[in-house]
């Protein structure tokens, strides 16, 4: 076990590393973070000071690491050492579809069409040896299988109102940083990071990751601001000394708001073949194939744009047609949360039509959850073909 000062020493390194990193934030309209460092007293189950826990009931909290138990041993077989001061985060994602997360009030708000870049150090541990829940203390697990960061804003403590980025996979087992960029779409006053599975989620699965030297937020310019090409080509030639991992993470978070234009990904052949006015006729209702969310969410992936770009492309050739873009689901969630989550992937491919000069009027949206599936939802292929956006033709002539 740690010595009894351990409390006194955690808290005054809490206020130390608070006090430097504020001192580092010198832009006044930059976001500070507390406790980006991950500080605390090493333990099992525990946030650190200035994080809140936003886990599963049931389910133990993420780990103030590298520590030891009462026997001299390390908490899960976890001994990394901290990139960032003395100790950092733990997280698991579980085989039983529980996952964890933190959150904290940021000391002012995200700003709607602001745009912001954060960084933070992440790695993976080849050991991470736990029990699944709080129930089985006994039966002990292999954690070690790769896991990604997700990045939401919110309203409200574990409030997840806007999935801000994603990062790749953490594989890496030494520490690693990774930037992130991203334009919130509402007031968000609550920043949250999450451990999630790979995605898409095919089998729940346990992992891990390892998070140390968060970064506080900073305002940078918008990707349609002329000073933005400045601003990325210094960024670039900084991470390129500094063997930072943003390139390949940019490119997955740079087009998760659905609302930027992207008008130069032509399709290589005809992915909507089915767009054909001779055979068109008012109540056909036909699949967007090759159109992908990130998982549990309405955020929009670069694949997905060419299919989106021939839509909005069709659209724009035949200004008479009006469509309804329909939102389906599988069964694997609450009927509620199913008809929200479909209506939102609806709306986002709706934006992007919209955003990219297509009428509001002549698009309609509906979320129809769960209720109309095309195929078995007891198989892995039944649930993938039921998650779908589907065109309806409402009108063809004015």
């Amino acid at each position: 076990m740690y010595h009894p000062i351990k409390t006194i020493s955690s808290f005054f390194l809490f206020v130390v590393f608070t006090t430097i990193q504020f001192a580092y934030s010198q832009n006044p309209n930059d976001i500070f973070l507390q406790n980006g460092s991950f500080e605390g007293t090493p333990a099992c189950c525990m946030t650190p000071n200035g994080w809140t826990d936003c886990g599963f009931k049931g389910e133990t909290p993420p780990d103030i690491q590298p520590a030891l138990n009462q026997d001299n041993q390390p908490f899960f077989n976890v001994t990394k050492k901290a990139a960032d001061g003395n100790t950092y985060l733990g997280m698991v994602v579980r085989e039983n579809e529980t996952y964890e997360r933190v959150s904290q009030r940021l000391i002012k708000p995200l700003q709607k069409g602001i745009c912001y870049t954060f960084s933070i150090l992440l790695c993976r541990s080849d050991t991470y040896l736990s029990a699944s829940n709080r129930d089985d203390p006994k039966n002990l697990k292999q954690f070690t299988s790769p896991v990604l960061l997700r990045i939401w804003g919110g309203e409200a403590y574990c409030n997840q109102k806007q999935l801000l980025a994603e990062s790749p996979l953490i594989e890496n087992t030494d520490w690693k940083k990774y930037e992130f960029e991203f334009q919130p779409k509402s007031e968000l006053n609550y920043f949250e990071l999450e451990a999630f599975y790979k995605t898409p989620v095919l089998f729940p699965y346990n992992g891990n990751i390892l998070l140390d030297g968060a970064s506080h937020i900073s305002v940078i310019p918008c990707p349609n601001d002329p000073n933005y090409a400045q601003y990325k080509k210094e960024k670039d030639k900084t991470n390129s000394k500094n063997g930072t991992a943003s390139n390949k993470q940019k490119e997955n978070t740079k087009n998760q708001n659905t609302t930027t234009k992207y008008d130069n990904t032509k399709p290589k052949e005809k992915i909507l073949k089915y767009l054909d006015n001779s055979k068109m006729a008012v109540g056909q209702v036909f699949k967007i194939e090759k159109l992908y969310f990130n998982t549990d969410s309405a955020v929009i992936i670069p694949e997905s744009y060419p299919v989106l770009l021939e839509l909005r492309d069709y659209l724009v050739k035949n200004k008479k047609i009006r469509i309804e873009i329909g939102g389906h689901t599988n069964n694997k969630c609450s009927e509620k949360y199913c008809e929200r989550l479909s209506l939102d992937r609806a709306e986002a491919v709706k934006e992007y039509l919209v955003t990219n000069g297509i009428d509001a009027k002549r698009i309609s949206t509906k979320g129809y959850g769960g209720k109309n599936p095309v195929a078995s939802n007891s198989t892995k292929e039944g649930r993938q073909l039921n998650q779908r956006v589907e065109i309806k033709i409402l009108s063809i002539a004015g």
